[in-house]
């Protein structure tokens, strides 16, 4: 009787320990890894937060501060190198690059900005520390978002929604961490930035590779249950932020908020994840073992030659919409320029509204904490932009055949109304204005990505994901620099502050008129491209993702992987994991027989 029972934990903590392999082998566990790296990859959203302690440390006037926003821009979208180093290596070297430069470039920033170093250091320091610490974040948006979009390729628009919106909610989850930890002392925030988004890729680098498996039915259905948790989450902090906004938080106070975000963001997509998991493993220990080796050790997938990414064959042959183009073949299309051009203008004033939110606050005469509730504001709605166009540009585009880009197009339209309000500065215009800016900017992100991927395939989509986001350092640096920064050193100088500082209206009217009138433009700009891919979003774009899907279900095979793994070890992996199934049976017959015997 004792032996007996002893067989049985023996034999439940098997299948405990086989579902816990099962677990981090997994799909979805994959992409909950994906969403925590995502959750801290939103640092360049909090410059805001500490620009002043850059500001007033080391005695910047508003055009050299945002010179140095400029570089973080140019950092942050500027992410073709690691899109290059995801075409020739696995993702675990993207993420492992990425957290190197983070920790590095931010270190950097919070050594100078404390004063560690024996001297002020340049100002082409400064941009050089900003410039590597947020490229850094391109590299886990490559490593994980992309491998994420492969994993899922028929609910991209779900995925590109969900992880990219929580890189807009990010801003507000490291806040309220951040004022856990450190109370209101910006400075240490930097050095919070330095740490957080370098650790996390790490843990999770073991779970982040390509897997290829049939489309399941109920996909969409688990995305939706993620999609309510980070809803739940977006507003937990839009209702801490108010309350925070009206009273004066303690440290204990701050500590329990953070914690509620921590569990939301952290526990409950786990426990989702365990559920949906627990449901395949309970189905049939061995076809659950079979799907586990499927998802566990995929085929080999041979990474592409770096010098044939450039090669010139075929560049004026365009292929037709959604197949593989080529590399230079995307870059030198026609909707490629017009996508560039668009999100020049549109997304430039966006980051340039961000970019200056410190300072536009106060200017119009808003208190600290106010603009500290404008960047988490921003963040929030962000979030809840690129969440909403990853949705609804999905249901739109499957039930009424909308196309993207119509909606890029509305979008960018809207977000001309929150450039206007900081130009006229309405009384309390600057909290709808950061409601406005933010969902706008979120939702056309969201758009341009999936845009993307569906117009010029996946085969280097690692790479054109991030040339698309060139634009956005751009038009930073044309409307953040020559624009906002020169017209509010003027209005400055006018006011006798020295060129450092401006109060009034006027600082930035001329800036936000000039933004209002190139997002118009970007509008029009974005309407040529809605008629020349409408016949494209009339068909099946994702017919041949179907089809490969068919094909792995029939086959019972899966067909791609990041490493090496010898047929041999494979076939020796699924037979000893048919063995310990086998093997409990056998010890639970064998006790039955012996208890027979005994009677």
């Amino acid at each position: 009787m004792v032996m007996s029972k002893f067989n049985c934990i023996g034999a439940n903590w098997r299948e405990v320990k086989g579902f816990g392999l099962h677990l981090l082998d997994s799909r979805w566990f994959m992409f909950f890894a994906t969403l925590l790296i995502m959750s801290v990859n939103g640092s360049s959203y909090m410059f805001a937060l500490y620009s002043n302690d850059i500001k007033s440390s080391l005695g910047y006037d508003q055009t050299t501060l945002n010179l140095v926003s400029f570089f973080k821009d140019l950092g942050g979208n500027l992410g073709v190198l690691a899109g290059l180093t995801y075409e020739v290596a696995p993702p675990w070297i993207v993420l492992l690059s990425g957290s190197i430069m983070n920790f590095f470039g931010f270190f950097m920033i919070w050594l100078s900005v404390s004063h560690r170093f024996g001297a002020k250091p340049h100002v082409w320091q400064m941009c050089l520390y900003m410039l590597i610490g947020a490229n850094s974040q391109s590299f886990p948006n490559t490593g994980a978002l992309v491998t994420c979009v492969k994993n899922f390729p028929e609910s991209r628009g779900v995925v590109i929604g969900l992880l990219k919106g929580l890189i807009g909610l990010s801003g507000a989850i490291m806040t309220q961490i951040y004022h856990a930890v450190n109370g209101d002392n910006t400075k240490a925030l930097i050095l919070l930035l330095a740490c957080l988004p370098t650790i996390v890729p790490i843990v999770f680098i073991p779970t982040i590779r390509i897997i290829k498996i049939a489309r399941p039915e109920n996909e969409l259905k688990v995305f939706h249950s993620f999609l309510y948790i980070l809803l739940v989450l977006a507003g937990f902090i839009m209702v801490t932020i108010i309350i925070q906004n009206k009273l004066r938080f303690t440290r204990s106070e701050y500590i329990a908020t953070a914690l509620v975000v921590v569990v939301l963001s952290l526990f409950i997509p786990l426990a989702a994840v365990i559920k949906q998991e627990l449901n395949i493993w309970k189905g049939n220990k061995l076809q659950a073992l079979d799907a586990h080796y499927d998802q566990a050790i995929p085929a080999l997938n041979v990474k592409t030659n770096f010098l044939t990414l450039f090669s010139l064959k075929n560049v004026s042959k365009k292929p037709e919409r959604g197949d593989d183009y080529a590399l230079l073949q995307a870059i030198f299309s026609i909707d490629m320029l017009i996508l560039f051009t668009a999100t020049t203008c549109s997304i430039g004033g966006a980051l340039a509204a961000i970019d200056n939110m410190g300072q536009i606050g106060k200017a119009l005469g808003y208190p600290t904490h106010s603009i500290a509730s404008f960047i988490s504001l921003i963040s929030i709605w962000n979030f809840l932009g690129r969440i909403v166009a990853g949705f609804a540009s999905e249901i739109f585009l499957a039930k009424y055949k909308v196309p993207r880009p119509l909606l890029l197009t509305l979008v960018i339209l809207f977000s001309c109304i929150g450039y206007l309000l900081i130009a006229f500065a309405v009384h309390n215009s600057l909290y709808f204005a950061s409601i406005i800016i933010g969902f706008c900017l979120g939702a056309q992100l969201s758009l341009l990505v999936t845009i993307i991927s569906e117009l010029f395939g996946l085969k280097h989509y690692s790479t054109l994901y991030n040339v698309g986001s060139v634009s956005s350092p751009i038009g930073s640096y044309i409307f953040n620099v020559r624009v906002a920064g020169r017209l509010y050193d003027r209005e400055a100088l006018k006011q006798g502050k020295g060129g450092l500082n401006c109060i009034g209206a006027r600082c930035y009217r001329v800036a936000f008129v000039t933004i209002s009138a190139a997002t118009f433009f970007a509008c029009i700009v974005s309407i040529i491209l809605v008629l020349r891919t409408k016949n494209f979003y009339q068909g099946d774009i994702y017919n041949k993702f179907k089809d490969e899907a068919e094909h792995i279900e029939n086959n019972d095979v899966s067909l791609t992987i990041d490493c090496v793994v010898p047929m041999k070890d494979m076939e020796a992996k699924a037979n000893t994991g048919r063995a310990a199934v086998i093997d409990v049976a056998a010890e639970k017959e064998h006790t039955s027989n012996a208890t027979i015997d005994r009677r």
